[in-house]
């Protein structure tokens, strides 16, 4: 069973065999309105990153696996952008477009031979960790139960020697949509905070309980991190939480 990563084009050519002309020409303008009503947005969002101790420190340090929910999902594509970070999404419709405009954000959408997504996904995942790269994962995605974790991340750090990292980023102003994860979407000119995790390691030789008791740590740190964003959210641009800058892509 071997995995890959799929370029646009790539992407476009097998989906025409998945969906009708209809759905494809919706994913064609559901893929270019949400990177264009993001590119604009982007920019005018401030944002302010701060790092427990024991973080990675830095966007640019690799390998990690990356954890964070599904609803900071966009201001964690804008922030994170240009850095080539390898992530999955599903076959679904949902999940096409939603991989198409991270694509175009330079995220790299992994893929694989088999028909089993979940399983050649998550090799995929460790070939790209073990070739260096950063992988992320909406962790209650794709559809829940909302802000639950899933073993996928705590297997890949196991699995690769690779430890987990993780974030949260909080807005001071959003419209946040009636979906099942509450997806914010920034309003213009809004602050941001994102709070790193420090790291979690998973032994390669760890037995179920240290497996149940990473996934723990992993819940754990993952609130704690939303708890603190969302409290100094209003701080951000402050000398304590000043606001970072990044590449202009």
């Amino acid at each position: 069973m071997s995995a890959t990563t799929t370029s646009i084009s790539d992407q476009t050519t097998a989906a025409a065999g998945r969906f009708t002309r209809w759905q494809q020409m919706l994913l064609w303008l559901i893929t270019w309105a949400g990177y264009l009503a993001i590119r604009v947005i982007g920019p005018t969002v401030r944002f302010a990153i701060s790092w427990e101790d024991g973080s990675p420190g830095s966007l640019e340090a690799r390998p990690y696996v990356y954890s964070f929910w599904h609803d900071c999902m966009i201001p964690a594509m804008y922030l994170w952008r240009a850095l080539k970070i390898r992530v999955m999404s599903s076959d679904s419709f949902d999940g096409e477009y939603t991989g198409r405009i991270m694509q175009k954000f330079g995220f790299v959408k992994v893929r694989g031979s088999s028909s089993r997504f979940a399983v050649r996904a998550l090799l995929g995942m460790r070939r790209e960790l073990e070739q260096g790269w950063i992988v992320a994962f909406t962790l209650d995605g794709p559809k829940g139960p909302r802000h639950v974790v899933k073993p996928g991340p705590a297997l890949l750090a196991r699995a690769t020697g690779v430890p987990m990292a993780m974030f949260h980023i909080a807005l001071t102003d959003a419209w946040v949509l009636k979906t099942w994860d509450r997806l914010v979407i920034p309003k213009p000119f809004s602050r941001a905070l994102m709070r790193v995790g420090r790291t979690i390691s998973v032994p390669s030789d760890a037995d179920e309980e240290q497996r149940e008791q990473a996934l723990r740590d992993l819940q754990e740190s993952l609130d704690r991190c939303e708890d603190f964003a969302n409290v100094n959210v209003r701080k951000a641009g402050s000398e304590k939480f000043p606001f970072c800058k990044r590449m202009s892509q």
